[in-house]
């Protein structure tokens, strides 16, 4: 009984859903990788994976025997790598983001650091839902405000500041609004997946607003504010060349809440993986040269 080959194939498996791949990368064979989880289901008593002609999904069991698995796996690695005196990050790095930072901060930034780190595979699972990085194997996410969850760790990589902006030509139509309530009489871009609501936080509180137009993409926002079709609440990384360029401008700037801090968060139940901790460094080092990220104030905004 070679336990720990059973588990090494089966979560190669699920982090790349494919018999033939493992076998692949273990050197032996597509029926062997098959056999040894098989052989670990047995040997659990429980179902692992559903498999299908398609794809290969794990089971809730399976979910939860991975995210403990890839733990074992990486003490062992990582006790390997200290008896033999290495520190060279490797394996699949799973990180969760929302997907507008992803596409437009992370993902550009991932050659330079795959080039570093040759050893390292990136899974990037981008979406605004929550994930519970436990119990779906995920090494880091980033996240903004703050850390609510005693079950996370969490290291400051940087600080966002929302901003409200509007493009010159629609403030050429309009009045531009003085103070929060003056929004009631304002076109206001509603961002459907904000926790308020129709509702904009301030530093005095919460204030109603409206508007005939409601999408769930803060790309789209941006894009409308742009367009001229009312006032958008947006991050200030997202619209910080806009804003220097002028076809946005603030509204309301000394009204606005005070920056929120972005976390890189893990789990504190696990050993924090090499891997991990030099995407870290990368992040908070791309977010201290990203504007709206930096936590500086935009001159002129």
């Amino acid at each position: 009984m070679n336990k720990l080959l059973w588990m090494r194939c089966f979560v190669r498996v699920v982090e790349t859903g494919s018999f033939s791949a493992v076998a692949r990368e273990l050197g032996i064979g597509q029926p062997n990788v098959s056999r040894h989880i098989a052989s670990l289901e047995a040997d659990l008593g429980a179902l692992l994976l559903h498999r299908s002609t398609r794809q290969l999904v794990p089971t809730p069991e399976g979910q939860r025997y991975y995210a403990q698995a890839r733990q074992a796996l990486d003490l062992i690695a990582q006790a390997e790598a200290d008896v033999l005196g290495q520190r060279n990050p490797r394996g699949l790095l799973r990180v969760a983001c929302s997907p507008t930072l992803g596409t437009e901060t992370i993902l550009g930034t991932l050659p330079a650091f795959l080039a570093r780190y040759p050893d390292i595979e990136v899974e990037l699972r981008m979406g605004d839902e929550y994930v519970d990085l436990v119990a779906e194997g995920i090494d880091v996410a980033i996240r903004g405000g703050a850390l609510k969850d005693s079950a996370l760790r969490a290291r400051r990589v940087g600080s966002s500041e929302r901003v409200y902006v509007a493009s010159p030509a629609y403030l050429a139509r309009h009045d531009a609004p003085l103070q929060p309530s003056d929004l009631a009489r304002h076109e206001c871009i509603l961002y459907t997946l904000l926790g308020g609501g129709a509702a904009w936080p301030f530093r005095d509180g919460e204030v109603a607003v409206r508007g005939r137009l409601r999408v769930n993409s803060l790309v789209a926002v941006r894009h409308a504010a742009l367009d001229g079709m009312g006032i958008g609440y947006l991050p200030m990384w997202m619209v910080a060349g806009q804003l220097r360029d002028g076809a946005l401008v603030t509204v309301l700037p000394e009204h606005a809440t005070a920056p929120a801090p972005v976390n890189a968060v893990y789990s504190a139940a696990r050993l924090l993986p090499l891997r991990a901790e030099v995407f870290i460094d990368h992040i908070a080092a791309v977010f201290a040269a990203t504007p709206g990220l930096d936590g500086v104030a935009l001159a002129g905004a």
